[in-house]
């Protein structure tokens, strides 16, 4: 799709595959491979989300976790603002064209200042969810974004083959558009059957 200086209605990287076993394989192939390039998975590194805390309190007690890290330079903060920049950010992308707990039309996809959000009035269950926000995820060194099935097909052709322009409220995952960073799709061959070219 689109990469720092690349056009939106060009795809910086688009691997689409014949079957889900082909497609886990790249996958795991591209994750090793930017292993070997950057810091390799150490466990002391795994933050998870208190779920013991309400919707809220996990949130923000997940974002102090996450500015400790970069205010101790155990996670690098973005050159362009002051989020942590993440080596490599893995999502999904809904049939809807959300992507994290980032929903079309959503108030949280206006949010600047906070790094961990929650919602409380999710369109599909659970109804609370707890998410990075837009300006986290776009200051990733890589991200990679999996979409398979052709219940997809459609929303991905809005996502990568429609001129509309990246501060789209209603597709947010075309809203990821890293600063620095490297995007890069995985397809499997029912998710891409609409995309042309």
């Amino acid at each position: 799709m689109a990469l720092s200086g690349v056009s939106p209605n060009r795809r910086g990287d688009l691997r689409i595959h014949e079957n889900l076993d082909e497609l886990k394989t790249d996958l795991a192939d591209y994750i090793a491979e930017l292993s070997e390039v950057t810091v390799p998975v150490i466990p002391s590194h795994m933050h998870s989300i208190n779920d013991n805390l309400s919707s809220e309190e996990a949130a923000n007690d997940y974002e102090f976790v996450i500015r400790q890290l970069v205010k101790t330079r155990v996670i690098s903060a973005s050159e362009v603002n002051d989020c942590p920049k993440f080596d490599l950010i893995l999502l999904g992308v809904g049939p809807d064209g959300q992507v994290a707990s980032l929903f079309p039309e959503h108030p949280i996809l206006n949010e600047k200042d906070e790094w961990v959000t929650f919602i409380t009035n999710s369109p599909k269950p659970p109804p609370e969810r707890i998410t990075f926000t837009l300006p986290v995820i776009n200051s990733a060194s890589n991200i990679a974004v999996v979409a398979t099935g052709e219940a997809k097909a459609e929303v991905l052709r809005s996502i990568l083959d429609d001129d509309v322009g990246p501060n789209c409220p209603s597709l947010p995952a075309k809203m990821v558009q890293p600063g620095s960073g490297k995007l890069v799709w995985f397809l499997d061959k029912d998710a891409a059957s609409k995309l042309q070219g």
